[in-house]
Parts: C-alpha cells; sequence; structure tokens
C-alpha cells in the first residue's frame, strides 16, 4: 500500500468544507471558494498562508474528475518562466500598481478593453504566475463586514466528529507520576462521544488509537473537524481519513467558536468527572480510563442533554442507527489501514532494528533500504515492502539461539573452467623471466643454435 503524498493530503484538507457535501447548491461554489482563500494555511514547503480562489477551484475539479490522484503536484516544465511577452509583462504588472485591489480577472479584462491584449488571448494562470514572481499577487486590504456566526447542528448522527484533547490529572506510571492527555471523539448530532481515552502524550499516535476505537464502536462518520495541531496534521491521520472516505477538516487558527459543543464536552468532564474522581483508587492509567469509560456508558450517554431536547445522548444517536456508515467489509482490513512504514537499512545479516528490537527479513534483502510495515499500537513489524508498496515477505524477531543450529544457504559451487587455447599473459611472463625460448626465440633474443 503506498502512502498518500503529503501535499495531495493537504490540498484535501482545503478542499474539506466543499467535498464533504454530498451536493452542492446552484451558486453556492463560488462563496465556499472565496471563504476557503480568506482563511489562513499551514502550507507544505512555503511560508505563505494564504490560497488563491483560482487554485482552490483547480483543485476542486480536479478531484471531482480524479478523486485524490488528481491533487497529486505535477511539475511544470516552465517552471519560473512568463510566456507573456515582455510589453504586455510591463502593462499587466503597471496595471497591478496602479490599483493594488485589482484580481487577475480585472487585470485581463482592462488589457483587453483598452486593447493591448487580444480577447481571450491572455492566460489568467499566466498572469498570475507573473504577479507572483513579481510579489504583486496578494490583494491589499479591502473593507469587508463583520464575520457571521452562527448556531448549527448536523442533521443526523454520524455526519460530523469533533476531535480535540485536553490535558488530563497525572497518573503513576512505572513509579513516577505523568501527565495525562484526554484524546476525544464527539457526535455533533448526539453529542455522544464515539470514544475517548486518557494517554500519555498528544501525538498522532495517540489520536490515531482513539479513532480506531471509535470507528469500530460508533462506525464511519461523514466528516471529522480537527484543530490545526502537529498531531492532526499527520500524513498518517490524513491518509487514514482519505482511504475511509472521512472528510478530515480543520479548524480556523484561533477559532475556539467552531468547536463549541466539545468545550462544553470537556466543561462537563471537569465538572462531573474529574471532580467526583478518587485518587485513591486510581493506580496506573488503565485504572483512571476504566472509571472514564464507565461514567460515559453509565451516566453521560444517559443523562438527559439540554441541547437535545430532553433526549440522552445515546436515544438520539440510537434514532439515526440506520444512517451510520459501518466499516462493512473494510472492517477486516481495518488493522492495515493503521499501519506506519518506516525506512530501515537491512543490516549484513539480514537483520533491521524496530524500537530497540532486532527482525530478522528475507536475507537477499542485505544492504538494501526497505519500507518496514509496523503496527505502533503493538509494538510489532508485521512485514517488509519496497517503495512500490510491493511485499517482500515477511519480519520476524531475532532468536540469535536458534540460529545457531540453523542450516546456512551457500552459494553454488563456480562451474569448472573449459580448456583455455588463446594466449596467457601469465605463461608469457614466466617465459620471459626464466629464459624459456618462445618460438625459437630466448628472453635475451638469441636464435636456436648460437
Amino acid at each position: 500500500m503506498n502512502p498518500i503524498d503529503p501535499k495531495a493530503l493537504f490540498r484535501l484538507s482545503v478542499l474539506g468544507p466543499m467535498v464533504s457535501r454530498e451536493q452542492l447548491a446552484r451558486g453556492e461554489l463560488q462563496p465556499l471558494i472565496r471563504e476557503l482563500a480568506q482563511r489562513e494555511y499551514a502550507i507544505p514547503g512555503t511560508q505563505r498562508r494564504h490560497i488563491g480562489e483560482k487554485t482552490i477551484e483547480a483543485w476542486y475539479y480536479a478531484w471531482r474528475r480524479e478523486g485524490i490522484a488528481g491533487l497529486v503536484p505535477k511539475a511544470r516544465l516552465d517552471r519560473g518562466q512568463s510566456r507573456i511577452s515582455a510589453p504586455i509583462q510591463e502593462a499587466v504588472l503597471a496595471a497591478k500598481r496602479d490599483n493594488p485591489r485589482r484580481s487577475v480577472r480585472q487585470i485581463v479584462r482592462l488589457l483587453e478593453a483598452a486593447g493591448t491584449v487580444a480577447s481571450a488571448s491572455l492566460s489568467r494562470s499566466a498572469v498570475h504566475r507573473l504577479l507572483q514572481q513579481s510579489g504583486l499577487s496578494r490583494l491589499a486590504g479591502s473593507a469587508s463586514l463583520p464575520e457571521e456566526k452562527r448556531s448549527f447542528a448536523a442533521e443526523f448522527a454520524g455526519s460530523v466528529w469533533y476531535g480535540d484533547v485536553m490535558h488530563g490529572p497525572r497518573v503513576s506510571v512505572k513509579g513516577q507520576r505523568r501527565k495525562t492527555y484526554l484524546v476525544s471523539l464527539i457526535d455533533d448530532a448526539s453529542r455522544l462521544v464515539a470514544h475517548s481515552a486518557f494517554c500519555l502524550g498528544e501525538t498522532a499516535l495517540d489520536v490515531e488509537g482513539v479513532l480506531k476505537q471509535a470507528l469500530l464502536r460508533r462506525g464511519v462518520p461523514i466528516k471529522l473537524v480537527v484543530d490545526n495541531g502537529a498531531a492532526y496534521r499527520a500524513n498518517t491521520l490524513q491518509g487514514i481519513c482519505a482511504r475511509l472516505g472521512i472528510h478530515l477538516i480543520f479548524c480556523r487558527p484561533y477559532a475556539p467558536e467552531g468547536k463549541g459543543k466539545l468545550e462544553r464536552w470537556h466543561r462537563t468532564l471537569r465538572d462531573q468527572f474529574l471532580s467526583e474522581l478518587d485518587e485513591r483508587h486510581i493506580a496506573d492509567l488503565d485504572d483512571l480510563n476504566a472509571r472514564l469509560w464507565a461514567w460515559l456508558e453509565q451516566i453521560y450517554h444517559r443523562a438527559a442533554h439540554a441541547g437535545l431536547g430532553g433526549l440522552t445522548p445515546l436515544a438520539r444517536y440510537q434514532r439515526d442507527l440506520p444512517r451510520i456508515r459501518s466499516l462493512g467489509a473494510k472492517a477486516a482490513g481495518l488493522d492495515a489501514l493503521f499501519h506506519h512504514r518506516i525506512h530501515r537499512l537491512v543490516r549484513k545479516d539480514g537483520t533491521v532494528s524496530y524500537l530497540g528490537e532486532r527482525f530478522e527479513v528475507p536475507y537477499e534483502l542485505s544492504g538494501k533500504t526497505v519500507r518496514l510495515v509496523v503496527d505502533p499500537h503493538t509494538e510489532r513489524v508485521v512485514g517488509v515492502e519496497d517503495e512500490a508498496g510491493h511485499s517482500l515477505g515477511v519480519a520476524t524477531a531475532l532468536d540469535a539461539m536458534a540460529n545457531i543450529r540453523r542450516v546456512r544457504r551457500k552459494p553454488e559451487p563456480a562451474a569448472a573452467p573449459g580448456e583455455r587455447t588463446g594466449p596467457n599473459l601469465v605463461e608469457m611472463a614466466h617465459a620471459q623471466y626464466h629464459g624459456v625460448k618462445v618460438n625459437g626465440v630466448n628472453d635475451h633474443g638469441a636464435k636456436k643454435g648460437n
């Protein structure tokens, strides 16, 4: 299984609010594109924070044609060069400098109206690249109305999940007090917690572990809304969501109002669970999670919720069970979707290392760089792949004692050389050095009989 291109995953995350919709109403596409273009993004490989409307539109139609494959960037052969003639370039730059608020479309129309260029002869993408190269591609600040914010709720359970992390209490781990982090996934329509667990970190691996249990327990959501933290931006998490058809949507930075229901859940947990927790009964992380899960199922999911018209989260969720997307046939291969792939150089003895342990792989791979397929949750190596994602065999834990009795494979003996009939440099050197006569002449050049 090949990893998905990181830039394609980023582009899919930008398109989340559009591609997660079953159908866009007439006239709805362009306002959505304009809204997405106004947001700030952590764009891979650049310090820029904004994406142009035309770029987002092109990504959207590429996704509709080819899916995730259409979002993989394609290298341009004319990168860094403009095909616009020098006089037209000057006219484009002058039009932009004269009014920095002019868009590419406006500049093209202006030049066409002025007769500088023929109608439909000037490519907007070429103009955009020219403005980029000249540092003039960004619009100057424009006046706008205050951003409108409205409360909303998903119509059905399973439509939207929210994910976030909250700081938790300290627990004893191997004799030391360690801080915990609560990773939660909550359903928007029902307020049901798909899964939640205290972890010793807030990494992508912790988030993936909670997501895997949520999928097994509560089905597959249509959208997953998360913040912009590094854990949620990880390629592994984005790849999992892409393969399961989950639209991963990132909240705008510094806009916590986008996850109000999750913030309310965190407050409920502090007020009703953490405040009642008796730490004398908490020996380790497992004890803490055991009490969290019991409280969720016995109290939180069964308590009437004011935001649900008096229904309990469990009852509201069960009302939409026929609409919940199940894993179906993907359940059997769910573990494989959560596997990670890491590069390793195979040693001369046919072993690789992972988390301080050594594993044996097919000996023919010695000296080559391979991809280990690992299950990070169980800390075991599943197999070995090449760069194309083809299996190269299995990896087994090294048993050095068993290798004492193991029969080594030896190379086949070389075939016996055939009879030589041509000249031989060694024999010629021997004849010259020892004065052996060759063709009637000794090494001093004297002829036979002299």
